[in-house]
């Protein structure tokens, strides 16, 4: 998952975005309310982790900002604030859950993955596309069979590809979607990861899944089957 952590305690958001690496996810991280809004307003993300309690623009101010222009990302709030009207104001603002600090990692771990198997169950955990399968909740990636083991950076590539499956999916594009906001776009950072993640999944040049199309982008290209 891609998730923007808005946190002012800067220790703290570190703390967090390291972890969550380690998890397997991609962490941006603002420690002031507006320049977080501004984020989530222009970029993509699978999941916002909010801190109530900002600089310039608060966590209650945020949710009503998102909701407001439709944005329905999902929205962790992680908060001090225990009084029971703060967590259901929050809740009421569109927050779909709450964790008070202190809290324990391995917990917000847990609901992260209760809410990824939120989406995956709208969308099925599992893609196929071609002989290419992916289970987007286990991380586990198959080939004719074969396994294939994916760095993490390598997944969220992929994982990004098999969701739009058929479809050209441009370097802006994925810039946006799997690596930091502030990435240098003139950087050759996609083209090598693709080319590792093609060395993998297309070892064999005769079948190839991750085309190029000249000018426009990337496209994972074959008969798709989702559960």
């Amino acid at each position: 998952m891609k998730i923007l952590l808005i946190e002012d305690e800067v220790k703290l958001g570190q703390f967090l975005c390291d972890g969550l690496a380690e998890a397997g996810h991609i962490c941006d991280h603002f420690t002031d309310g507006s320049k977080g809004l501004e984020a989530a307003t222009l970029s993509d993300f699978d999941l916002i982790i909010l801190d109530l309690m900002l600089p310039n623009m608060n966590g209650f101010e945020i949710l009503t900002s998102l909701r407001k222009v439709r944005n329905t990302t999902p929205v962790l709030v992680l908060s001090a604030l225990s009084d029971a009207d703060k967590v259901i104001q929050a809740l009421d603002l569109g927050a779909i859950d709450y964790m008070r600090k202190p809290f324990d990692f391995d917990e917000m771990l847990a609901r992260i993955r209760t809410i990824q198997r939120r989406s995956f169950q709208q969308a099925g955990d599992h893609i196929s596309v071609g002989d290419l399968n992916v289970n987007l909740r286990s991380r586990e990636v198959q080939r004719g069979g074969q396994k294939i083991n994916l760095s993490n950076r390598e997944f969220a590539l992929l994982e990004y590809l098999i969701s739009h499956p058929n479809q050209v999916v441009t370097k802006t594009q994925i810039l946006d979607k799997i690596w930091d906001i502030n990435f240098d776009p003139g950087s050759n950072i996609v083209e090598v990861h693709m080319y590792q993640l093609r060395k993998k999944i297309d070892g064999s040049p005769d079948e190839p899944l991750i085309q190029t199309v000249i000018g426009r982008g990337y496209m994972l290209k074959g008969p798709v089957t989702k559960n």
